[in-house]
């Protein structure tokens, strides 16, 4: 008979994968660990969701029109593409990485993707994919320098960012422009679904919830690892089912103005959520997850028991580009044409999207709800700023207030915790 023997770089097949959701005692003795964690400095997404609220109602006073339906359907439609780069830009932040080609990484996979459907007539299925392969091969180029050569991934990452500005100038031209002319993919961010596919998308998202949840806690009962209190599900539940409610009929109320009726929850917020939820399950329910946050809090440590350090730098980068790729298709699908430009600004409001919602840049902490939360906060920054018919100067001003802040936020908290901010 062969032995099966059980090292830290080959934990149990099941609890191996478990990461750190449950502990025992019931809903009293979760909510006061949780409350013992915020006053210790791990406050992860809740200072966001705070400055989110406050953000609301000040907008909501001081502007009628930011609390319309109108607005909030074009608010998530402009959050789209942010909360994609800054959950693409999390894969990297928790290794206390960084890559700031993030944003014209896309530019250039677009770019190639117009000019082969709209140039050499390609269809547009295979120009895209080329697109895709463009953005992968750049993750894993990056990835290269930065876990076999051992280049800092801000130095490599910093030279694709002024490269492949050169490179998209040379694919698109000077000044040069092309419309897209696919109308799935202009579908994508400017139709709405109708009103009883966003009550069936809720109810999906309830399902689908419930039975993650259920299938974590038979896992964590298999495995011998203590559960949750099963009120904890219940509740999480709930909270999905009123505020999916409130905004799916909010969003079913007709916010025309004109003869024409527009309802619907948009195409792009069942398509985030999906994406939002594989990436959530990668890193929360796979051995992958488990060592990027591993890697994140302390490299060596991971390097000593067994984890293949490198060769998951280099998945983190590969994946970050893919889903920085799809940011890009956010973008260009919403104003219906592809530049020169695309993505040379947005990568560092995705790296301030991610920050502002708790994910850290010193590694090991944060989700990628966290940085969708975030990118909501930046979006409503700027939207409601653009109501008032403020300059852009203080849009920008405010912003880099905000990133500040939350940067300050995050080292304390580190501190305060124990942890050590790198110098």
């Amino acid at each position: 008979m062969s032995t099966i023997e059980r090292t830290n770089a080959s934990p149990d097949p099941v609890s191996g994968d478990l990461i750190g959701s449950g502990v025992e005692g019931g809903l009293r003795d979760q909510i006061d660990a949780w409350w013992q964690r915020v006053r210790g400095g791990e406050m992860g997404a809740l200072p966001a969701v705070g400055g989110l609220v406050v953000l609301t109602i000040l907008f909501a006073i001081l502007s009628p029109y930011f609390l319309t339906a109108g607005n909030f359907a074009n608010l998530l439609n402009q959050a789209a593409s942010l909360v994609m780069l800054g959950m693409a830009l999390v894969f990297v932040l928790l290794l206390g990485e960084i890559d700031l080609s993030a944003g014209v990484t896309g530019g250039v996979s677009m770019a190639i993707f117009v000019v082969l459907a709209d140039t050499l007539h390609w269809p547009w299925v295979p120009a895209l994919l080329v697109g895709f392969v463009a953005g992968i091969a750049t993750g894993a180029l990056i990835g290269f320098f930065v876990s076999r050569v051992g280049i800092p991934s801000f130095v490599v990452t910093l030279g694709l960012f002024l490269g492949y500005q050169g490179l998209a100038l040379m694919i698109i031209g000077p000044g040069g422009l092309f419309q897209v002319q696919v109308p799935e993919l202009i579908a994508i961010q400017n139709n709405n679904l109708p009103d009883w596919g966003g009550w069936v998308m809720l109810v999906v998202m309830l399902l689908v919830s419930a039975g993650t949840a259920f299938w974590d806690r038979r896992r964590r009962t298999r495995a011998g690892v203590p559960n949750r209190a099963i009120q904890l599900v219940w509740i999480k539940l709930a909270v999905i089912a009123v505020l999916g409610g409130v905004v799916v009929y909010f969003l079913n109320l007709d916010r025309s103005q004109s003869v024409i009726p527009v309802h619907g929850v948009p195409i792009i917020v069942p398509v985030v959520l999906v994406i939002l939820w594989i990436g959530t399950f990668v890193l929360d329910r796979t051995k992958f997850g488990r060592y990027v946050y591993a890697i994140g809090g302390n490299a060596e440590a991971a390097r000593r028991s067994g984890v293949k350090v490198r060769w998951v730098k280099w998945w983190a980068f590969v994946i970050c580009s893919t889903l920085a790729v799809v940011s890009a298709l956010f973008s260009v699908a919403r104003i219906g044409s592809v530049d020169a430009t695309v993505g040379r600004d947005i990568v560092l409001s995705g790296v301030a999207a991610a920050v502002v919602g708790g994910v850290s840049l010193f590694g090991g902490r944060g989700r990628l709800i966290h940085a969708a939360i975030g990118a909501v906060v930046i979006a409503a920054i700027t939207n409601g700023l653009g109501l008032l018919n403020l300059p852009a100067g203080i849009n920008l001003l405010v912003t880099g207030g905000v990133l500040i802040l939350a940067a300050t936020v995050d080292a304390v908290s580190r501190l305060r915790s124990g942890g050590n901010s790198r110098s």
